[in-house]
């Protein structure tokens, strides 16, 4: 008579290889002190001396950035390209043969939330004045595909309007293989994971090291050399960008072969 056999075991009598890794991973990147309406107060009439606060004086800047993201594109000889369906980018990770740099700047209007002036009346004296509200608008942005040295592919995404929120995008699994090959370290690769390891203690030890201070030098050390929407002097104050989580998925991959 035969013990029908659980899935657990079918599976552990299967696997060659399980190891748990941060997937996908994308991140919020912003001014804190720039995410309300007083922030934004504070920033115009403190910071910059404004005595009336209006979203108008912040377009000097916006004119600036787009300005600075089209002679960044012409000076690294860069592709400029307006989004569409199915995009792809492996075509340009083919062709790329630096260990690092900027593959192409692609452009896209969404949906943002941004701050906008309005005008608003005095009940008591009927007199208009100028009004900063939070709002939503579709607008442009502008997606800096590159790849890292140790992260190898990412993408920063910035939004072209104030307060210039961006997003910044990696992929776990790329960064251990990109790390496994500087160790020397035989595997095989899938298109979103590892099937096999010559070292697996090493390659979940890699895992596990892909901290937070990491990721942080990943987005500092890019913003240092891509179009910054911020001039030194507010950066020097404080206006500068920090980092949350968006959304992040962390796998237990579990690899196996037909017995």
């Amino acid at each position: 008579m035969t013990i029908p056999r659980s899935v657990a075991d079918v599976i552990r009598d299967h696997v060659v290889l399980e190891y748990e890794a941060i997937d996908r991973m994308y991140l919020n990147v912003y001014v804190p002190t720039l995410q309300t309406v007083g922030g934004m107060l504070g920033y115009l009439q403190v910071h910059r001396g404004q005595r009336f606060a209006s979203t108008t004086a912040v377009a000097p800047m916006t004119e600036a950035f787009i300005e600075n993201i089209e002679q960044f594109v012409a000076g690294e000889g860069l592709d400029l390209i307006t989004f569409e369906k199915r995009q792809r980018t492996q075509k340009y990770l083919r062709k790329f043969k630096k260990s690092e740099g900027v593959l192409y700047v692609g452009k896209a209007q969404e949906k943002a939330r941004i701050m906008r002036t309005e005008r608003r009346r005095d009940k008591r004296t009927g007199a208009t004045c100028p009004w900063i509200v939070q709002s939503a608008a579709m607008v442009n942005h502008f997606y800096f595909y590159g790849v890292d040295e140790d992260f190898v592919p990412f993408f920063l995404k910035f939004c072209s309007y104030f307060p210039y929120n961006a997003k910044l995008c990696l992929n776990g699994h790329e960064y251990l293989k990109r790390q496994l090959a500087k160790w020397g370290v035989a595997f095989e690769a899938l298109d979103n994971g590892i099937k096999s390891c010559a070292d697996p203690a090493l390659l979940q030890r890699l895992a596990d090291g892909l901290t937070a201070e990491k990721i942080e030098r990943l987005l500092r050390k890019w913003l240092r050399r891509l179009p910054h929407p911020f001039p030194a002097r507010d950066r020097a104050a404080g206006y500068r960008y920090d980092l949350s989580t968006l959304q992040a998925s962390s796998r237990s991959r579990r690899c196996s072969i037909n017995r």
